[in-house]
């Protein structure tokens, strides 16, 4: 091999080990642009999320659709930005919202809450008469409904409040019945 051969082995070489570390690093990138952690800290989604779990939040579920009834969703606290809480969209943009002491209705159809707890719950203090959700906003509960600080108290969040659609719970693993070893069927599971 001349030296020739040799200069050109080597950059070809250096072009592919920067071509490989540009594109983990776009990678990264677009990761870190689109997806974030966030960490259950309390029991107002009980028991669909836990207390001190770590879920995955996809910060682009909603750059083409508008979010939906029944999402989980991460958003900025309406009454402090700097605080990020997690609940379930009960009603969106234009949806006609009543709580009485023993159901929610959207649009007049009582909701059949799947998620909620019903040997915890007690259905709901205060009681909303009749809303209608303004354009942009959206009314949230949590599913612990009795341990639960959110649109019944604060009121709707703004839809630029938004931070992303909960989708995985990554962290921590289930647990066998030894109770010593991770139950892999927990890892990422979906949330619902």
């Amino acid at each position: 091999m001349n030296q020739r051969e040799h200069v050109t082995r080597a950059h070809l070489w250096l072009r592919h080990i920067l071509g490989t570390i540009t594109l983990v690093l776009l990678m990264l990138l677009i990761i870190r642009l689109t997806i974030q952690d966030f960490h259950i800290n309390g029991q107002s989604m009980e028991s669909t999320l836990h207390d001190q779990e770590f879920i995955l939040v996809n910060k682009a579920a909603y750059m083409w659709q508008p979010p939906a009834r029944g999402d989980i969703i991460v958003f900025r606290y309406p009454k402090n930005p700097q605080e990020d809480y997690i609940k379930r969209i009960i009603a969106i943009p234009g949806d006609t919202i009543q709580i009485t002491p023993k159901a929610v209705t959207v649009d007049g159809v009582v909701l059949h809450e799947r998620y909620v707890n019903k040997d915890k719950l007690h259905y709901y203090d205060p009681t909303i008469t009749r809303r209608t959700i303004r354009s942009d906003q959206y009314f949230v509960m949590g599913d612990n409904r009795g341990n639960s600080s959110d649109s019944r108290d604060w009121g709707t969040v703004p839809r630029q409040n938004i931070i992303g659609k909960a989708i995985v719970v990554y962290w921590p693993f289930g647990v066998n019945n030894f109770g010593l070893l991770p139950n892999m069927s927990d890892v990422f599971a979906q949330i619902r």
